[in-house]
């Protein structure tokens, strides 16, 4: 008999499309399902409509995902952001009291780009007002986002690290498409990779309590199945689901 899948929670954003609506981007469903091989559940970005208790106690582990809005400076004793740097308060709301749920608990948590923000406010952290914007980020928004998601760049990884352990590697060249970075670490949280050319911490990781915590600025979703380090970062989370055992192989029922 196959065993149950593991379910993951994945966090939505607050868009506008036409009225409010409740989004995330398939790409980030697509790989946890094909590569980590888990059950989705979507949470919605909204304090009323969500208990961190009774939410944690139903996943194995918890994405945050990578977002157009930025962590509101409040969350972390920041100045104000420029114009046209979008907030979302309730996602802040939603991601830091369930990802602080799940690590009290003992249950992994990971994060992509504005994810891996979220988990250093969360330890105490800061992050920067905007300003990695001409290194490491291509937009606008609306414009193409393969031009966009193809700008690259070289992170190392930090030697003997979760990162660096599961790729077999110790430099990635990444995709980079965000505008805020983090300032000061979190404390409690180590350096899994830094940018080559201007020393950003590019990826942390913790085990607080016993379970994995783990973030990237990059975003590994994008086209995951065409790179061999991206579904190492997904085979990391589907093994952190199931407590470090591996994904089952799936059984042919194709007769010969």
């Amino acid at each position: 008999m196959e065993r149950a899948r593991p379910v993951i929670g994945v966090l939505c954003c607050n868009e506008v499309a036409g009225r409010p609506v409740q989004a995330v981007a398939s790409r980030f469903i697509t790989p946890l399902a094909t590569l980590a091989h888990a059950t989705v559940l979507l949470v919605p970005a909204m304090s009323d409509a969500t208990d961190a208790r009774q939410l944690a106690a139903l996943f194995d582990g918890l994405l945050l995902t990578g977002s157009r809005s930025h962590v509101s400076p409040a969350r972390y004793g920041g100045t104000p952001l420029a114009p046209g740097h979008a907030t979302d308060p309730q996602r802040d709301a939603v991601a830091l009291a369930l990802a602080g749920r799940m690590i009290e608990i003992g249950k992994p948590v990971f994060g992509i780009c504005r994810g891996l923000q979220e988990i250093n406010v969360l330890f105490g952290g800061t992050l920067t007002g905007g300003d990695c914007a001409d290194r490491h980020f291509r937009g606008p928004w609306d414009g193409d986002y393969a031009a966009m998601f193809g700008h690259r760049h070289e992170v190392q990884l930090a030697d003997g690290g979760r990162l660096a352990r599961a790729t077999g590697t110790c430099r990635l060249s990444v995709n980079s498409v965000h505008q805020q970075g983090i300032d000061r670490l979190g404390c409690g949280l180590s350096v899994e990779a830094r940018a080559v050319d201007d020393g950003l911490v590019e990826a942390v990781s913790a085990r607080p309590c016993g379970a994995e915590v783990l973030g990237v600025q990059w975003h590994p979703e994008w086209e995951a199945d065409r790179c061999a380090n991206s579904r190492a970062f997904f085979a990391l989370i589907g093994d952190a689901l199931r407590g470090g055992a591996p994904a089952p192989t799936p059984v042919s029922t194709r007769r010969t």
